[in-house]
């Protein structure tokens, strides 16, 4: 009995001692609520929401009186507001604004140049290229157009009749067709009309750095933030891009009857061209009349001079003189980029197109406007038809996917993915990135 009166006892002390401890050592861990008060100066972005000024003042109010803690040296330059506590409170204010949007400025580099030149009947044709240009690119355009006087109205009228949906995504601006050396008219004349023009961007476009021509028959059928992408890849000597004119040298124009210097085996076609203007203005150019080098404006009147009995394709084969003597300057992208008819109405010899698709259609020789290659028209005419904001499949990729169908049977319509391939998978990225939304996890 005095055994189990010991054991109750025993227990009974050592149940009022850890009550004690546990009501002693809560207390004596509890923050010190005078510090948490001055703290209260540079509260972080949440605190400043949940908690307002009544509150705030209560718990204050309500703190019980505890002498703060001593303060380390370590802990004094936390604190120390003038110097370096100053920069992490910064720093941490910086943290807590991660993910809030703020204004929307619009940066140089997240604007795309883009020149065509246009002239006699390519109004049409220049409008729906630019229509292309804008039905799948991401970042806002500027257009450089180059026109004669009576098409520069018209140019306007068309931009007009846009919706507000097209017309916000780019700006543009139209020129006159000048030459700032030579016989202008002389330019004018060389090979296509006004073709020349764009010989002299880089002296007209002074404050562009860079910049993508096309010619009028030019449709993309991909993102042109795909191509200005290339600018990247460019080395330190690089100042343009091109593609070649052909992929099979025994059958190329230049490789079997060129008169004059070209670069590399077939030469390469100017439709569409890539160019960092800058660069281009700063260069001094090797040739075979001035040992010292020429810059690109004092180079082109004395080399056409010299060329222009042996020329056939104007400005494009002064082009290829120019890269002959300079190689390390260009840049050489693939066929995809500048598929022509070249490539498949003497059989498919672009093997990029084949397994990647056509990013960007080149209907030189007139196809967009004849019967003889098919499969061209019926891309031309489907996105010429198509009607801004309707939906880009029924639309746009049916109409285009079924008409197609009547040009299996020709040279360059037998291979349909070719055509096709790209601009399904463009339109899909831009389908869903306009209807499906993407959840993300909160944070």
């Amino acid at each position: 009995m005095r055994i189990h009166c010991k054991v109750v006892a025993i227990g009974i002390c050592f149940g009022v001692f850890l009550l004690l401890y546990f009501f002693g050592g809560n207390a004596a861990d509890e923050p010190p609520l005078i510090e948490v008060a001055k703290e209260k100066h540079f509260p972080s972005s949440r605190d400043s929401e949940d908690i307002s000024p009544m509150k705030e003042a209560k718990q204050t109010h309500e703190a019980p009186q505890i002498p703060p803690k001593p303060i380390r040296k370590t802990d004094r330059k936390e604190l120390n507001l003038s110097g370096r506590g100053r920069n992490v409170i910064a720093k941490a204010r910086q943290k807590s604004e991660v993910g809030r949007p703020g204004p929307k400025v619009t940066r140089p580099e997240d604007v795309m140049h883009l020149a065509v030149v246009a002239c006699g009947n390519r109004l049409d044709e220049t409008l729906t290229m630019v229509k292309s240009a804008l039905l799948f690119s991401i970042k806002k355009i500027k257009f450089h157009i180059f026109a004669e006087e009576d098409l520069a109205e018209q140019f306007q009228n068309g931009f007009s009749q846009w919706p507000q949906t097209a017309s916000s995504k780019f700006q543009y601006s139209i020129y006159p067709i000048t030459f700032s050396v030579g016989n202008a008219e002389e330019w004018k004349k060389l090979f296509k009309p006004c073709a020349a023009q764009r010989l002299f961007l880089p002296v007209i476009l002074k404050d562009v750095d860079s910049l993508l021509y096309v010619d009028t028959d030019v449709l993309f059928l991909r993102p042109m933030d795909d191509i200005w992408k290339f600018l990247k890849d460019f080395n330190n000597t690089q100042l343009a891009a091109m593609a070649p004119e052909h992929e099979i040298p025994k059958i190329g124009w230049y490789s079997r009857f060129a008169r004059h210097p070209f670069y590399g085996v077939t030469g390469v076609n100017s439709g569409v061209m890539l160019m960092n203007l800058t660069r281009i203005r700063s260069t001094l150019f090797r040739n075979t009349m001035i040992a010292s080098g020429l810059s690109w404006e004092n180079l082109l009147h004395p080399l056409y001079q010299k060329y222009k009995n042996h020329i056939t394709w104007g400005d494009q084969d002064l082009l290829n003189i120019i890269f002959h003597y300079n190689p390390e300057c260009l840049y050489i992208f693939p066929c995809q980029w500048n598929y022509r008819p070249d490539h498949c109405m003497y059989g498919s010899n672009c093997k990029a197109a084949e397994e990647e698709g056509v990013s960007i259609l080149h209907g030189n020789r007139g196809v967009y406007h004849d019967d003889k290659q098919p499969a061209f028209k019926v891309v031309y005419d489907a996105i010429h038809e198509y009607p801004f904001e309707e939906n880009l499949f029924q639309s746009l990729f049916y109409p285009l996917q079924t008409k197609f169908l009547d040009t299996v049977n020709t040279l360059c319509g037998r291979i349909p993915q070719v055509f096709l391939k790209q601009i399904e998978k463009t339109m899909r990225a831009a389908y869903e990135k306009k209807v499906v939304r993407h959840v993300q996890p909160p944070h």
